[in-house]
């Protein structure tokens, strides 16, 4: 079971100071409006209506975040170790309490052209600076639609992520292209981020191939996003209920 199916919503945020105050680490969801990020977050999570999508692209304003846990199968509480093992009691987690392991947050939609000034001006106070600031985010999954290539938009993504944090960038609804032109367009993009005028550290930025409807590319970006939640779990200690202390 991947821990993406173990997403549950928590809560919908319009202001910074309004997250969570712990430790858990978070992975962001970030892209243009209409680039598909509610399709990709739904299909990878196996839920039909986990994040919604505005009927009115560049509408809606917040951060909404889901909590995902450890699948039962590993949650300690069992009490059975990897190799079968029972573990001694002291190891055990009080029995139904869910042992968290990290958030996924679902920024706006960025950049749809007729979003008035405001509304973009809010995108940079909350989406903007929760991506340079946030000191939980531990890396970004960015949506870009496959066949449009490289746009300003997303460079202007880019730029807004702070250098240290890895970036997967999935380029969706690949379905719509032949084989060959799906191909083509991973080439393009990946030297694409290889020029110098691309922000950011561009090795921190690795491309994958994406459909929702096709379900092209779910199993590695789940092992992905799984490998940097697990990697910031063996550097902390879990708490039942996320509370780390």
């Amino acid at each position: 079971m991947s821990l993406l199916h173990t997403a549950q919503f928590l809560d919908t945020v319009v202001r910074l100071e309004h997250l969570p105050k712990d430790d858990l680490p978070e992975i962001a969801f970030v892209g243009r409006s209409n680039a598909g990020k509610s399709s990709a977050i739904n299909t990878l999570c196996e839920r039909k209506r986990l994040a919604y999508a505005s009927k009115t692209p560049g509408r809606t304003q917040a951060l909404n975040l889901f909590n995902l846990r450890l699948p039962a199968s590993a949650n300690p509480e069992s009490g059975t170790s990897a190799n079968g093992q029972t573990k001694p009691r002291a190891d055990r987690l009080p029995q139904n309490l869910p042992v968290l392991i990290g958030r996924l947050v679902d920024t706006p939609g960025y950049g749809y052209a007729e979003a008035p000034i405001h509304t973009k001006a809010q995108w940079d106070r909350l989406a903007g600076q929760y991506l340079q600031a946030r000191k939980n985010l531990r890396a970004v999954v960015l949506i870009s639609d496959a066949r449009r290539g490289l746009t300003a938009l997303d460079e202007d993504l880019l730029g807004w992520i702070a250098p240290h944090i890895p970036v997967l960038m999935l380029l969706t609804k690949a379905d719509k292209l032949t084989h060959q032109a799906r191909l083509l367009a991973l080439k393009a993009m990946r030297q694409t981020l290889e020029s110098p005028d691309v922000p950011g550290e561009q090795n921190r930025v690795h491309c994958l191939l994406f459909s929702a409807t096709h379900r092209i590319g779910l199993d590695e970006t789940r092992q992905r996003i799984s490998a940097w939640l697990v990697a910031e779990d063996a550097q902390q200690e879990l708490v039942p209920g996320g509370q780390n202390l």
